[in-house]
């Protein structure tokens, strides 16, 4: 009966489960680091050491609703960079943060609150608001300790504490002392539905189908010489617009001077058009192009003259010529705008001064109103009459987008409108507002400003607000590079900030306005006196107290001296709050200066936190709050949809992580290029399951082959075999490449390598040469201990590295690999590898590439002549082992093969491995390999064929050595 041998292999054993279990098992790590505080130990650690501090500044998500993918990518990638800084030897903490204020917690508590709130104070309404937050913020805390970020998860910051609201307001207070804070009545982002003004950052854009018309405005007097042209026939000038609820606004009509505009004759009637726009205006309204007749071509000067000229006033408004409105009685000035183009329209372009940005400008410089007819609701507060298809109708009480219907039916019958009524058109991109979802509108209201020109603000000497961000966008690093001409275009182009809202959820604006003059006080001494209060009683001090208990002492109107005073109602833009939280966290709450080293954030925050954060810090002390911008893209379906709840075409975070487990998503994260749009599906995450158990496998078998090894029983590196080396030159440059991948916050860079080493370099070529040493050669044997060295020291030092990553596996494998005394007790308490110096070893590395080619030759010749073990016939082979193989080569690579000819049946996992002389059958092949079945019989333990010298001989000549030597030692 043949011997049993396994009992004397050294086979893997080890209690790493192969099976990761991971949401079973996540929530009990997550629970340990917590139980032993890590997070605090690697911090504390590194503040003994004085280690240098690298500043990631969270930006602060909305205390509203459970977290989301975008949640899930952001915090992720933050967790990385917190991670690795640490093990790299730089303190970095990461103090998270929420956005308490504002319309989406507010709009929710008004929903909750119902009719109650009818009857409730403002106090009492905010009361609410806060305590909604603060359930907000512990669950959403709970949601991302799950993920297993670190972080003070116990201790975040809030921008409704009373010191993040003092710090708020004492920021206010600077630029109020710079003078570029001015209240103005000026055309703003108005969302109806909340009843409230937007700032850019808070729309979102979308489809939108609406009305468009081109419009007819009479013109009676032009020009003499264009006058003798058109022979008394009656003459337009046509606009074009998409928004004809507007047109009630119109005050003007705008023109480009050097533009050519041409006098367009069809039947009785001649249209000033503009000639690069007049085919497509005469094929949108139905006119045959054969049928009209052009009777004059000239500049756009001719009816505006030059833009900037010094004109007549007529009426308080300076022109030249005016058409009529189309239906009430009042003149439309043509005007000189170099905004006019021809991309589209008519080349005339209609200006409601109260209604859009640009058109206020002009109206401006050219003393135009800001006529809005337009209430808060987004109706219509005068009495005009119009005709419509079912009758006279009054506009006052019908809402703008139910008067983009009718008005073009008015405009019809009263042959004003040269296009068809009810034609419709897709906007592709409209503004909608970010939580309503609806189409907002452009509304002049009365608003607090902070201007990014001083002129804005009646200050021509003051502080330039757009050239200095401009300056400090120079200076900081954008992760991708885009990121800066991103930001720059938006700020280059940006209007003033608009930072009053009116709504009752927020840090009010500290503003008084005296009862007997109206003028208003808005300083920074009131401001920090206010501040001191909210520190100790919160913003909401300023909705509870009277006015005078809020003033400085002696405080007096600066208009007539007065001291009846009444309070700003309107509270700031939660971007303002989230702006300055360099101020009210970095500098105040953690005391660690005021500039942080990283922002990382999504792509739309160029227009929200990166340049709210900017604008307050430029504003106020001249220079950037961040040292460098990441950004990373949204998370997509399949489809390439971005995830969102209203059209709920996702699977909520917490059913992936219950089915997949936290470390699969953090390691999708890492897997994906996160500068763009980044897809998330069930097959995206199966395939990162199956990457994760390939590195999982991989780590379970170098554990399972360091049972019984200490690090004490290390070899020496000159004591070690070639390929030993060879692989930890590879772990080394593995390492390197790691590191330079999270210095550049390349974490795709990390995830293809890593994986790339440890099925390729170690699964499918070291682990499998270096079997037959772990498994068969004596337990404490040279040969083996050398292999189980390398082992430890590859396995040691990629735990380390992909720590920041796969966080939970790290740890796993961490208490399980052998460990000398010093070592500590989680990896997040070691250090980022540093690979010994004799490890890279460029020379040995560069033989043993040529020496791999040769053995993927032999791999595929082997493949060739391999056969299913149960249709192997006397002659084939099954495995490698039953392999002799014959190597031929020339040159360089024969006298490598002859060289390493004692080592090639090992590497090539054969039982013998001949090199020879001769040339390649074919060009292109480095060698040509012959196989045949090898001579001798099967060693029962190693499974590798020898040439027995008796036929007693049961096992190959190293076996028997091995056994004989374990038989000796249990006896």
């Amino acid at each position: 009966m043949a011997t049993d041998y396994k009992a004397s292999l050294n086979l893997p054993k080890t209690d790493f489960p192969m099976r990761a279990s991971l949401a079973e098992r996540e929530p009990e790590q997550v629970a340990q680091w917590e139980e032993k505080a890590i997070y605090k130990k690697m911090v504390a650690r590194r503040m003994e050491q004085g280690a240098e501090r690298f500043i990631l500044h969270d930006g602060p998500p909305y205390a509203n609703g459970n977290i989301h993918h975008g949640h899930i990518l952001n915090k992720t990638l933050k967790d990385f960079v917190v991670k690795y800084q640490n093990l790299a030897g730089n303190l970095c903490e990461y103090v998270p943060g929420w956005d308490c204020h504002g319309l989406p917690i507010e709009h929710q508590v008004d929903q909750n609150l119902g009719e109650k709130k009818r009857e409730m104070s403002k106090v009492e309404i905010r009361q609410a608001c806060r305590e909604y937050a603060d359930k907000w913020v512990g669950v959403q805390a709970s949601e991302f300790r799950r993920t297993m970020a670190f972080g003070a998860w116990d201790d975040p910051y809030k921008t409704m504490s009373y010191d993040y609201e003092a710090t708020t307001l004492r920021t206010l207070g600077r630029f109020f002392e710079k003078g570029i804070v001015y209240r103005g009545l000026k055309p703003v982002h108005w969302d109806w539905d909340a009843q409230t003004a937007l700032a850019e950052a808070e729309v979102e854009y979308d489809e939108f189908r609406t009305e468009h018309v081109y419009v007819k405005f009479p013109i009676a007097e032009l020009p003499e010489n264009l006058a003798a042209k058109v022979e008394g026939k009656e003459t337009f000038v046509v606009i074009w617009t998409t928004t004809p609820w507007t047109l009630p606004a119109n005050l003007a009509i705008a023109l480009h001077p050097e533009l050519k505009y041409q006098l367009v004759a069809s039947g009785d009637e001649v249209y000033v058009l503009a000639e690069g726009l007049r085919e497509k205006v005469l094929e949108d309204c139905a006119i045959d192009a054969e049928a009209v007749e052009i009777l004059e071509t000239f500049e756009g000067r001719e009816l505006v003259g030059e833009i900037g000229a010094g004109f007549g006033e007529q009426d308080g408004v300076r022109h030249r010529f005016a058409a009529s409105h189309p239906w009430i009685e009042r003149e439309s000035p043509l005007l000189p705008a170099d905004y006019v183009t021809l991309e589209q329209g008519t080349g005339c372009v209609h200006t409601a001064p109260g209604h859009g940005q640009e058109d206020y400008v002009l109206g401006q410089e050219f003393g135009l109103d800001v006529l809005c007819p337009v209430n808060q609701s987004g109706k219509y507060n005068i009495d005009l009459e119009i005709e419509a298809d079912k009758g006279p109708m009054n506009l006052r009480g019908v809402h703008v987008f139910g008067a983009n219907k009718v008005i073009p039916q008015h405009l019809a019958k009263l042959n004003r409108l040269l296009n068809q009524p009810g034609e419709r058109i897709v906007i592709e991109r409209y503004p909608h507002g970010w939580r309503s979802k609806k189409p907002i509108i452009f509304r002049a209201t009365t608003q607090w400003f902070i201007a990014m020109e001083p002129e804005s603000a009646g200050n021509p000497d003051g502080f330039r607000l757009r050239e200095a961000a401009l300056k400090e966008i120079e200076n900081v690093q954008w992760v991708p590079g885009w990121g800066q001409d991103r930001i720059e275009g938006m700020v280059k182009g940006r209007p003033d900030w608009c930072i009053s809202r009116q709504r009752s959820w927020g840090v009010p604006i500290t503003a008084m306005y005296c009862n007997d003059c109206d003028a208003s006080i808005a300083t920074r001494e009131l401001a920090d006196y206010v501040a001191d209060m909210v520190e100790e009683g919160g913003a909401d001090v300023w909705f509870d107290r009277e006015p005078k208990d809020l003033l400085p002492p002696g405080t007096t109107c600066p208009g007539c001296g007065g001291t009846d005073f009444c309070k700003e109602e309107d509270i700031l833009d939660v971007w303002f709050d989230s702006g300055v939280s360099w101020a009210a966290v970095l500098e105040t709450k953690l005391g660690w200066g005021d500039v942080a080293d990283l922002y990382l954030e999504g792509s739309d925050q160029h227009r929200g936190w990166f340049q709210s954060s900017l604008l307050c810090s430029v504003g106020t002390r001249g220079n950037s709050p961040y040292k460098a911008c990441l950004t990373h893209g949204f998370v997509t379906d399949k489809q390439g949809r971005k995830y969102s709840k209203s059209s709920k075409n996702f699977e909520p975070p917490e059913k992936m992580i219950e089915k997949y487990g936290a470390e699969i998503l953090r390691l999708w994260v890492a897997s994906v290029d996160y500068r763009g749009d980044i897809s998330l599906s069930d097959e995206i995450l199966k395939r990162v399951a199956d990457a994760y158990r390939k590195i999982r496998n991989t780590s379970r078998f170098l554990l399972g082959n360091l049972d019984g090894y200490t690090p004490d029983k290390a070899v020496a590196y000159d004591d070690l075999y070639e390929i030993d080396k060879w692989v930890l030159h590879r772990t080394a440059e593995t390492i390197e490449r790691m590191r330079e991948a999270y210095q550049d916050y390349q974490f795709h860079t990390i995830y293809h390598t890593l994986l790339q080493f440890m099925t390729v370099d170690l699964s499918s070529i070291y682990m499998d040469v270096t079997k037959d040493r772990i498994y068969c050669e004596a337990p404490d044997g040279p040969k083996r201990l050398a292999a189980q060295t390398a082992y430890a020291g590859v396995l040691n030092a990629l735990v380390r590295a992909m720590a920041p990553i796969l966080s939970f596996t790290a740890e796993e494998v961490w208490q399980y690999l052998p460990h000398s005394a010093d070592e500590p007790e989680s990896v997040f308490l070691a250090d980022f590898p540093e690979t010994p110096a004799e490890w890279t070893n460029p020379e040995l590395a560069e033989r043993w590439e040529r020496l791999l080619e040769v053995r993927q030759e032999v791999q595929r010749a082997l493949e060739e002549k391999r056969v299913p073990r149960k249709q192997k016939k006397p002659g084939q082979i099954g495995s490698s082992q039953e392999a002799h193989i014959r190597i031929h080569a020339t040159g360089e690579t024969l006298e490598l093969l002859r060289d390493y000819s004692g080592q090639l049946d090992a590497l090539c996992i054969v039982s013998y491995a001949d090199v020879l002389e001769g040339e390649p059958s074919e060009a292109d092949k480095l060698v040509e390999v012959e196989v045949e079945p090898a001579d001798g019989k099967k060693c029962p333990r190693c499974w590798n064929y020898w040439i027995a010298p008796t036929s007693d001989d049961e096992t190959c000549k190293r076996c028997a050595s091995v056994v004989d030597e374990l038989n000796a030692e249990n006896t």
